[in-house]
């Protein structure tokens, strides 16, 4: 397995949504399906469905609308977690996928808690990449701060420098090589030249725009029969390690796994991320 197929499908309101297809599309195992963060793309998830689709599972890794490859929604208070979970199952139902392991990092995570309080049938497991029931209000706020307002670098020196001085908090042992993958899979080019963040800028504004306080916990609890994963970094500045305490009170069967020298997220590539996905695969499998 060397690579995937890019593919699109349609949204139920007409918009064309880019996905990459990893593995074999015949495989009988479970699929995985991999669910991004807030300003983040497939792109993330490389490394990790090249690992899984090794032996040929199949693994399914969206751009969410406003992302990547796939179309910005003309109506930005779309882009919220219930689209984000319409979107998905509408695309599992196209595939003819009625079942499969769900990894969401971050958005893509509360995304994934949806889907199993909507259809609990679909998920066979969930992997929660630094996220959980409560978000903690300085990683809020670091989000916040960029999401939408990140400036347009002139180059890739460029934009693995503002990438660096976004994070730096939450990866400080990254090396310049690392920085520039980084980037590369935050920006895109401009048919004009230079580079722009590769996610529609709107989603900060809808971000910023709020609504409705709504209590989490309730929503995690639609994972009480599904076998998690809770990955936490062990800088993360947005989910906090009482919260991590909290959710394994209330779900007695949680994993919870910290991965050192990361914040927010964890990049899926390190030994103690793969180890834990790969044993939760094998426990749900069994």
């Amino acid at each position: 397995m060397t690579g995937y197929a890019a593919k699109h499908y349609t949204s139920h309101d007409g918009l064309a949504l880019y996905y990459r297809d990893y593995g074999d599309v015949g495989d009988a195992r479970l699929p995985v399906v991999c669910l991004p963060g807030l300003t983040r793309n497939s792109a993330d998830f490389e490394a990790l469905a090249l690992h899984l689709a090794g032996d040929g599972r199949r693994v399914i890794s969206p751009d969410f609308r406003g992302r990547g490859r796939s179309a910005y929604d003309p109506q930005f208070m779309n882009y919220i977690p219930p689209t984000y979970a319409g979107d998905t199952i509408g695309l599992l139902a196209s595939l003819g996928i009625s079942r499969a392991i769900f990894v969401g990092t971050s958005l893509g995570g509360i995304v994934t808690q949806l889907i199993a309080l909507a259809m609990p049938a679909l998920v066979a497991g969930a992997v929660l990449n630094d996220i959980g029931p409560e978000l903690d209000p300085a990683g809020l706020a670091r989000i916040a701060s960029y999401a939408g307002n990140q400036t347009d670098p002139a180059n890739w020196d460029e934009a693995a420098a503002q990438i660096r001085d976004i994070n730096l908090s939450q990866f400080p042992t990254l090396d310049d090589a690392a920085w520039a993958r980084f980037a590369r899979a935050v920006f895109t080019e401009k048919p004009e030249g230079g580079l722009r963040p590769n996610y529609d800028p709107k989603i900060g504004d809808a971000m910023r725009a709020g609504g409705p306080t709504v209590d989490m916990w309730p929503i995690f609890a639609g994972l009480a029969e599904i076998p998690t994963l809770v990955l936490r970094g062990a800088l993360s500045d947005l989910l906090a390690a009482a919260t991590v305490r909290r959710m394994l009170s209330a779900k007695h069967d949680l994993v919870a796994v910290e991965v050192p020298e990361r914040g927010h997220a964890p990049l899926l590539d390190e030994d103690e991320s793969l180890g834990a996905i790969e044993a939760l695969i094998a426990h749900i499998e069994a």
